[in-house]
């Protein structure tokens, strides 16, 4: 057996294999190991739905490649992975559901996903055992079907034997030892014992450059081997398998197969199985399970099925198929399958490691094997994959986050898949939890919070009495009942002075003698001089966005960097590693820490502003510390409001005349309190992340995670003035050799009454994509939808006419120049 390899994938489900596949297929030596037999976790009894895309443009692609790629897997290896193309069939009981139809078929369409909607009278001509009269429609995926999840996995080992990988069974890691050059792995034999596996005395080494880990139900023992978090808990799924059907076996005789079926608001989906049905429910009050380690005794083992639970699920499947109603059960299957807080599985490299790589929390791991195996050999050989997988990066979930958070969160996420997503969709579980110190009083003003990286922060302000369930029932894909609301606050902004609570913000301090050699060698615009600040962008090897920091220079070698707070743990990591990469090569000594916790922020912006803080700054001259020539622009300064000192930096992300309020965290109530103590009668108001998005789309500012990602350089982000080619800089030859590929832009859209467009839709010119929008919203300046996107470079010039799709209607979006409202930015840079 080899004990050197390039790559060793831990795990032999169907993800593992797909992974030591794509490895292999880029010429990788690689090897992988299996604690049991290949297919024995979670793909043994997966019920191998292959649904095209999900609401996650990185999914989408994930999906589309491994249905694509499984279709060519019986030419490749002379195994045949069991792939029946019967199509899928998401069914709508309501017009809600048509509209979250509507929206996926925007994603599906910037992907590349061919679909199509039918009518009930179109549905029941097809398949008439289908009762329609209770529904609208639904979306239908052609393309797409279910698949044997033990072939294709089988298939994908033999591909990756062909292609010279090697795949060893009955081998279990029990360490992991990073020298700093490359990962050595202890590993035992397993036996069984008495019906268990069990370790064997036999122990051995192997070493390899690069780890990936695919253990399934067994990432929480992974985490602990690894001295990491992993929030990937499998939680219970149930599914049953009936006798045959005679109305089902007499319609087979003359034709295809059914579709999968899914009625998302009847909570369940449903296929042929030899002559019968699989009905797969999403029930609520699945529990987590493994939550700290699977039991020895656990191995292609189930739980006992608790019919009970999915009576309301198996009562509707027979409402929906009427012939099954006298049909008996066959078998039943109740499983551990895993799950994130988020639904997207945790695909990148691993938090505070080198060269290691998680594969983990698939809750879809049939249908994203594949092309997991893609995207992440892309990403281990390239150096970044072609789409942008930050939103499944590991890192994405802070070190804050605990097993029982993670558990919860995780049973949440499962009987939610069938939920109506709303793109402004909050879930309740585990809230609050992560609060700033005014939250308090921000929800006695009527705050409705949303979650970002588990802080509570005000998406906007409702009623003052608003019942509890107001924000949920405000949801919408159209325009919620927060709508209006999100209106005032914006034109506040714009008219008299709004306060946002931006605490989630990211914050590091770098100091050292190397900390400025560093930053000028991470970052692509110029550093600023002590005393001012500078947004500029750090860069991944491939020459595209990895981070947008607002750098504040506090002292020759101190620097205050600032970024977004969804990405804590994500931007720590690359700025750790980095400071550690530039020390090696001879950089100066440099000092990294994550303040995120000890200052919170509040965004004071709009035209009284500066009056509303002159009202309470202490100092020998107020009239004139906060005015252009003590406090310009783009520069920052410690100042005293009232009794608390603040790092005060003069910048808005609303493009208005104002002020980001970095305070000690303990400060927070006692500053809210004094800002309202005088900011009422100047017109102040609360305003949340919504208004705010828009707003910041009005002066046509880049979002990362939105316009800013690992897919598109600076210069295709239009970021040209941030970009300082005259010095050296991480990713500099790249940028230059990529060129520009597509443009982002700013549209104003003529679109309907009642609807914004989300972020996700697709831009056309003559009938054709040429484009996706990656932010949506109104605009309370020009009176009309607004939104930012990439297109092809041709078409990024102002006065280009194109079209945007809502609703499945196309309507007029014309591209405008950067930063639409107030381009001169004369209102930022007023004087008092």
């Amino acid at each position: 057996m080899k004990t050197h390899v390039k790559a060793l994938v831990v795990g032999g489900g169907a993800v593992g294999t797909g992974i030591a596949y794509h490895l292999a297929k880029a010429g990788w030596d690689t090897m992988l190991v299996e604690r049991d037999e290949l297919t024995s976790g979670s793909t043994w009894h997966a019920a191998g739905l292959l649904p095209l895309f999900n609401m996650s443009y990185a999914t989408t692609h994930i999906h589309k490649y491994s249905v694509d790629f499984y279709k060519g897997l019986e030419a490749e290896t002379g195994l045949n992975p069991g792939f029946y193309v019967v199509g899928n069939l998401r069914m709508a009981q309501r017009q809600e559901r048509m509209d979250e139809y509507m929206l996926y078929s925007s994603v599906a369409e910037t992907a590349g996903v061919y679909h199509e909607f039918l009518t009930p009278k179109e549905i029941k001509d097809r398949w008439p055992l289908v009762r329609t009269e209770d529904l609208i429609g639904a979306l239908y995926h052609p393309q797409d079907g279910y698949i044997n999840p033990a072939d294709v996995t089988q298939a994908m080992a033999k591909g990756a034997r062909q292609l010279g990988a090697t795949i060893e069974r009955r081998i279990q890691v029990d360490g992991y030892f990073w020298t700093g050059d490359e990962w050595i792995v202890t590993c035992r034999r397993m036996e069984e014992k008495g019906g268990m596996l069990l370790p064997s005395e036999d122990s051995f080494t192997i070493h390899a450059e690069h780890v990936v880990t695919a253990t399934g139900n067994h990432a929480q023992r992974t985490a602990k081997l690894l001295g990491i978090k992993i929030p990937a808990i499998p939680v219970e799924h149930q599914y049953i398998v009936t006798e045959p059907d005679p109305a089902l076996v007499e319609w087979r005789k003359t034709n295809p197969q059914h579709p999968v079926l899914r009625d998302a608001d009847a909570k369940w989906y449903v296929r042929e199985e030899r002559g019968g049905w699989i009905l797969g429910p999403y029930e609520v009050g699945a529990p987590a399970r493994f939550e700290y380690a699977v039991p020895d005794s656990f191995r292609a083992d189930l739980f006992p099925l608790d019919l009970e639970r999915i009576e309301g699920e198996y009562m509707s499947f027979i409402h929906r198929i009427p012939s099954s109603e006298t049909v008996g059960l066959k078998d039943d299957y109740n499983g551990p399958i895993c799950y994130t807080p988020d639904g997207n599985p945790l695909v990148g490299p691993a938090p505070g490691l080198r060269n290691m790589w998680l594969a983990e929390g698939f809750s879809f791991g049939i249908t994203a094997a594949g092309g997991t195996g893609y995207y992440l050999a892309q990403m281990m050989v390239n150096g970044e994959a072609e789409i942008d997988m930050a939103s499944l990066d590991p890192k994405r979930f802070g070190g804050w986050m605990t097993t029982e958070y993670a558990a919860r969160k995780n049973e949440e996420c499962y009987n939610h898949v069938f939920i109506l997503h709303h793109p402004d969709e909050e879930r309740e579980a585990c809230r609050p939890l992560r609060t700033a110190p005014a939250y308090d009083r921000q929800k006695e003003m009527g705050a409705q919070f949303g979650q970002v990286n588990g802080w509570e922060r005000p998406n906007y302000y409702g009623p003052k009495d608003a019942p509890s369930n107001f924000d949920h029932d405000s949801r919408s894909f159209r325009r919620g009942a927060w709508w209006p609301h999100a209106v005032e606050e914006a034109k506040a902004i714009r008219e008299t002075a709004g306060i946002i609570d931006a605490s989630a913000f990211t914050k590091h301090l770098v100091r050292g003698p190397g900390a400025t050699a560093f930053l000028d060698w991470l970052t692509c615009n110029k550093l600023p001089n002590v005393g001012r600040i500078n947004l500029t962008y750090a860069l991944t090897d491939a020459g595209t966005v990895r981070t947008e920091y607002t750098i504040v220079r506090l002292k020759e070698n101190e620097y205050y960097l600032i970024s977004a707070g969804a990405w804590t743990a994500y931007d720590a990591d690359w700025l750790m590693k980095s400071a550690q990469d530039f020390m090696a090569m001879d950089g100066g000594h440099i000092d990294v820490h994550d303040i995120t916790t000890q200052w919170g922020v509040y965004a004071l912006a709009g035209p009284n502003s500066r009056a509303i803080l002159a009202e309470i700054v202490k100092d020998a001259d107020p009239a004139t510390v906060l005015g252009n020539k003590r406090f310009p622009w783009l520069s920052y300064r410690d100042i005293e409001l009232g009794m608390c000192p603040v790092r005060a930096v003069r910048v808005a992300y609303t493009g208005e005349l104002g002020w980001e309020l970095h305070y000690p965290i303990e400060f927070g109530r006692y500053l809210w309190d004094l800002i309202w103590s005088v900011g009422e009668k100047h017109g102040l108001k609360g305003v949340g992340a919504r208004a705010q998005n828009w707003l910041r789309q009005e002066k046509s500012y880049r979002a990362f995670g939105n316009e800013l990602g690992r897919d598109a350089t600076p210069l295709e982000a239009a970021l040209d003035r941030f970009v300082d080619m005259g010095k050296e800089f991480r990713g500099k030859q790249a940028v230059i050799d990529t060129g520009v590929r597509a443009k982002c832009c700013t549209l104003l859209i003529d679109g309907p009454s009642d609807t914004d467009p989300w972020g996700k839709e697709a831009l056309l010119l003559d009938g054709q994509k040429v484009g996706r929008l990656t932010s949506g919203g109104y605009s309370v300046a020009f009176g009309k939808q607004i939104g930012m996107g990439y297109v092809r470079p041709d078409l990024a010039e102002p006065g280009t006419k194109l079209k945007v799709k809502i609703q499945l209607k196309e309507w007029d979006a014309v591209v405008t120049e950067d930063s639409p409202f107030d381009p001169k930015n004369a209102r930022i840079r007023v004087d008092g």
